[in-house]
């Protein structure tokens, strides 16, 4: 005998709907599962990113090398506690007399490049407070000016460097030595005149604070300044422009009655 056909098993409505939505949820896991790999790889991508050490976009960056050579040296010979630090731009780094015209005192010279005044701050972390110096005399605000700041954009970079060693020297003297007259930016006069007079008055007052004018002593008696005090580039002082230079600071050292060698 013939075993009659089944027919097939029909699914009510009910159960072809929650087959569908069954489907639609592994569809859904499946789409949180890939969403969730990626997370986890954008994740390990930034986390990687921040391992690396970015460039260094500061502008003062481009001064590392001579930076860096600044620390080798000190390696090499470090410099006596307590001694006087030059810094700023190049009139500081080509004062090759440095250590003949201060003979009672240990010299630093940190002066480097063309730099302007946040140079220096930038890197006082490392050619400025290590040293632990008895005074500091910081140079520098021509060639701020010549690359477009103006004269309150200087004095505002004169005062984050003051604030910035000051935070970790408090104790330690410093001078800012002027501004001078150059024939070569005799044009740029009267902004140089207006940075010193607002870095002039910032300072008047303030402990620990000096204002070195080294200006008028730079003129000739037709007001202009004397080419006869600088090289040929005539900008940088020769031997004649550092001797006024350092009678100056000298008067301003024996003032502090700084320990000598």
């Amino acid at each position: 005998m013939i075993a009659p056909l089944e027919s097939p098993v029909q699914l009510n409505p009910m159960s072809r709907r929650h087959s569908e939505k069954l489907v639609i949820i592994q569809r859904n896991l499946a789409v949180l599962r890939r969403s969730f790999c990626v997370f986890l790889l954008i994740g390990s991508s930034l986390v990687c990113a921040r391992s690396i050490p970015a460039a260094d976009s500061s502008p003062s960056a481009k001064w590392e090398k001579a930076i860096r050579a600044f620390e080798a040296a000190d390696r090499q010979s470090p410099p006596p506690a307590g001694s006087v630090l030059f810094v700023g731009s190049s009139s500081i780094r080509f004062w090759k007399s440095l250590s003949k015209d201060f003979p009672h005192y240990n010299v630093i010279n940190r002066g480097f490049g063309g730099s302007e005044i946040a140079d220096s701050t930038y890197f006082t972390d490392r050619i400025v407070i290590p040293y632990r110096p008895s005074a500091i005399i910081l140079h520098a605000g021509s060639n701020d000016l010549s690359a477009g700041k103006t004269p309150r954009q200087v004095y505002d970079d004169f005062r984050a460097f003051v604030e910035k060693v000051q935070s970790a020297l408090p104790e330690t003297p410093i001078a800012f030595l002027s501004i001078n007259p150059t024939p070569l930016r005799w044009a740029q006069a009267d902004k140089q005149k207006e940075t010193n007079g607002l870095i002039q008055r910032y300072i008047e007052g303030k402990k620990g604070l000096t204002f070195i004018n080294q200006w008028d002593v730079l003129l000739g008696p037709d007001g202009q300044p004397r080419p006869d005090l600088h090289v040929k580039d005539r900008l940088h002082p020769n031997a004649a422009g550092y001797k006024i230079r350092a009678e100056l600071v000298n008067k301003y050292l024996d003032s502090l009655n700084l320990p000598q060698k």
